[in-house]
């Protein structure tokens, strides 16, 4: 049974990003546990599940793109990888830190946090308020939350 060709996701509108890394702790923020920022982030190291690349010329933020037939699910040897209503998402603590999913990512999405434990973005779903927190913390609105038609 195919899926349903539009699901809303982040995109990325590189001419836009500033390179601020904004959504890199707004997204750190959300995904703390935490009600305040300061003592969420405040001189500790962050581990956000979206990553600003680029260099002097360009910079964009990379996400998950929740593909989808997603080979990171399909690589995990634990099985703590699943596909949910069109999201990607990660049993934390069924991620026995192997590294496989990070190997095969075609986008580098996945990335380990401070115990080694795989994660990626899982468009703030289980924290957020209508949208991902980089999409709401972004300033130029380089970041969005939209729905569009998928590439065949």
């Amino acid at each position: 049974m195919r899926e349903n060709n539009t699901m809303k996701r982040v995109y990325v509108n590189e001419e836009w990003c500033l390179g601020c890394h904004l959504c890199e702790y707004n997204c750190a923020f959300a995904n703390s546990g935490l009600d305040d920022m300061v003592l969420a982030l405040k001189d500790k190291p962050i581990f956000p599940r979206i990553h600003v690349e680029g260099d002097e010329r360009i910079s964009y933020a990379v996400s998950c793109r929740h593909c989808e037939d997603p080979i990171c699910v399909r690589s995990c040897i634990a099985g703590a990888l699943s596909k949910e209503n069109g999201v990607i998402r990660i049993d934390q603590s069924r991620c026995v830190g192997c590294l496989t999913c990070v190997l095969v990512c075609p986008y580098g999405a996945l990335a380990p946090n401070a115990d080694g434990v795989m994660q990626k973005c899982e468009l703030c779903l289980q924290n957020s308020c209508g949208e991902p927190a980089c999409v709401r913390g972004c300033p130029n609105r380089a970041i969005v939350y939209e729905e569009r038609e998928a590439a065949v």
